[in-house]
């Protein structure tokens, strides 16, 4: 089952996309897709964590040594929107890259979790667009503020695909167009901890609770993204997921 969130007529609707790919509310209806906007697919967010350097193609891109344990960081909801929507180009920066992305939403509350369980806690699966400002990056405060925590710069979505129809994730494969140029690929089995690993790490550290969700890093494959580019990620199993890129001063408009 695919379930998602969109915006129609200033209402919120809880939908699911059926297998002609129509938008389907719990009562029925059938919304147009041109007329809806799409929101995070996860209603109510909790901790969003992120992994950095978790491909090891991506690692030596950047030459960086691949990590001995999970570099994680944790995001803020403000960073979130959805399928189709704006993320923008902060001023006065050199180099901008969008991050393809699994992230796995976890569906249920979970403490010490074993690898052998790990998956029986996650809801599903979606795609995050985790997008990354290298000015800020190589530095000792990686990733920090700057980087990873502004407004929109995370979109996510169009919607999450149940476990139950995507059983195996070990090896997805991973694409990324810029204005329908392929400029990233890969494949989660090269993936240097995979979602297991990480839910057992990551619930030894603290509880994981429903709504929150891993973005489990993005493989090689890097371009400088500019007002008016056009991106899709893309994952096997899952969907694409599309965002438009704006300036600054369009994003913000009058509060600019």
């Amino acid at each position: 089952m695919k379930t998602a969130r969109v915006l129609f007529q200033e209402k919120t609707y809880d939908i699911t996309i059926n297998q002609n790919n129509e938008l389907v509310t719990n009562d029925g209806q059938t919304l147009n897709e041109n007329e809806v906007t799409w929101l995070s697919p996860v209603e109510n967010p909790g901790t969003i964590f992120a992994l950095g350097l978790n491909y090891a193609d991506h690692a030596s891109e950047l030459a960086f040594e691949p990590p001995k344990e999970p570099l994680v960081f944790i995001k803020g909801a403000n960073t979130l929107t959805g399928h189709k929507e704006n993320s923008y180009r902060p001023d006065d920066i050199e180099f901008m890259h969008y991050e393809c992305e699994l992230v796995a939403v976890i569906g249920k509350e979970g403490k010490n979790i074993s690898r052998e369980n790990a998956l029986d806690y996650v809801e599903g699966y979606t795609i995050c667009n985790d997008f990354a400002i290298r000015d800020y990056l190589e530095n000792y405060y990686r990733p920090n503020l700057r980087v990873k925590s502004r407004d929109s710069l995370c979109p996510i979505g169009p919607w999450i695909v149940s476990k139950d129809e995507l059983p195996d994730i070990s090896n997805l494969k991973l694409e990324t167009k810029v204005n329908g140029e392929v400029t990233q690929q890969g494949t989660t089995a090269d993936m240097i901890f995979d979602v297991p690993f990480l839910i057992e790490y990551l619930s030894k550290i603290m509880t994981l609770k429903p709504g929150d969700m891993i973005a489990t890093g993005t493989p090689k494959g890097l371009k400088d993204m500019q007002p008016g580019d056009v991106v899709h990620c893309s994952i096997e199993g899952v969907g694409t997921l599309e965002t438009h890129m704006v300036s600054e001063q369009e994003y913000y408009g009058t509060d600019y």
